[in-house]
C-alpha cells in the first residue's frame, strides 16, 4: 500500500530531524527541506500529500511558497508558526493552509493534525442534505459550496465554509472550541483551540456587516460561540407577498 507523503519545510534543522523521524514512525514517506525555494522544487517533481510549512524562510518565505503551490496544484497546507505571527496566520489561513501549529510544539500533536487534515481532504465535504440554509440576507447552499450576504457572493476557503455550515445546521446551540476542532476539524484529542479563534475572526470579518458587533456569529463568554439567527423558510418571501397584496387572503 502506498505511503502518504509528507514533505517538511522548516529552516530548522531539529525541527526537520524530528518531526521526520514521528512521521515516519507513523508509516508517511517524508521529505525533508530547509528553504522555500527548494520545497517549491520538491514538491513540483514529488507530488507531497501534505506540507509542513514554516512561515519564517530562507529565500521564499511561507506565505509565498504557499500561494504558489496552492496556485499551481492545490494541497493540504499546516504551517508551523510563532506565537506573535497572528496576522501572517490570517493571511495563511486566507490562501488556503488548513491549519497551523504554533511553536514549541509536541510532534505527536503535529502527526494527529497531519492525519486528521488528510483524513478530512479525502472526505466529502459537510453537506448535510443539500438544503440551503437563509437567515435573513445570509444564505449558505452546501451543494454548491456558496455563501451569499444579500446578494453578494462571500468568497470562503474550504475550512471557512464548513465551520460556517456547521454552525448554521446547529443554530442556536453552543459549542466549545474542543468541541468545534473536534466535529469540523476532525482533531480527536485536546489541542491548540485558537485555530478556532482566528477562523471565527475570519469569518465575522467576511460575512458580517459589522465584525466588532456581529449578529450571527456569537461569543458566548466563557463557553465558546453559536450562531444566533432564526431560519428562514423557504416559502416565507411568498407568504408575505400574498398577505401584503391587495387580493391577498389572510388566514381563514
Amino acid at each position: 500500500m502506498e505511503r502518504d507523503k509528507v514533505l517538511v519545510v522548516d529552516d530548522e534543522a531539529m525541527v526537520r530531524e524530528v518531526m521526520g523521524k514521528y512521521l515516519e514512525r507513523d508509516g508517511f514517506a517524508v521529505r525533508l527541506v530547509a528553504d522555500g525555494a527548494e520545497a517549491l522544487r520538491v514538491a513540483g517533481e514529488w507530488w507531497p500529500d501534505l506540507v509542513l510549512l514554516d512561515l519564517m524562510l530562507p529565500r521564499l518565505d511561507g506565505l509565498e511558497v504557499c500561494r504558489r503551490l496552492q496556485a499551481s496544484r492545490p494541497v493540504p497546507v499546516i504551517m508551523l508558526t510563532a506565537k506573535g505571527q497572528e496576522t501572517d496566520k490570517l493571511v495563511g489561513l486566507g490562501l488556503g493552509a488548513d491549519d497551523y501549529v504554533t511553536k514549541p510544539f509536541s510532534p505527536r500533536e503535529v502527526v494527529a493534525r497531519v492525519k486528521a487534515v488528510l483524513r478530512r481532504a479525502r472526505q466529502p465535504a459537510l453537506t448535510g442534505e443539500g438544503d440551503s440554509l437563509r437567515f435573513g440576507e445570509l444564505t449558505v447552499n452546501p451543494r454548491g459550496r456558496q455563501v451569499l450576504v444579500g446578494e453578494r457572493t462571500v468568497d470562503l476557503t474550504a475550512r471557512e465554509f464548513d465551520l460556517l455550515h456547521f454552525l448554521c445546521r446547529h443554530h442556536g446551540q453552543v459549542f466549545t472550541r474542543e468541541q468545534l476542532l473536534d466535529r469540523v476539524w476532525d482533531y480527536s484529542f485536546y489541542g491548540d483551540t485558537s485555530t478556532v479563534t482566528v477562523h471565527i475572526r475570519r469569518l465575522r470579518e467576511k460575512v458580517e456587516p459589522d465584525p466588532e458587533r456581529p449578529r450571527w456569529i456569537k461569543t458566548v463568554w466563557g463557553v465558546g460561540y453559536k450562531f444566533e439567527a432564526a431560519l428562514t423558510p423557504a416559502h416565507s418571501q411568498r407568504e408575505r407577498g400574498a398577505l401584503s397584496s391587495p387580493s391577498g387572503r389572510g388566514p381563514g
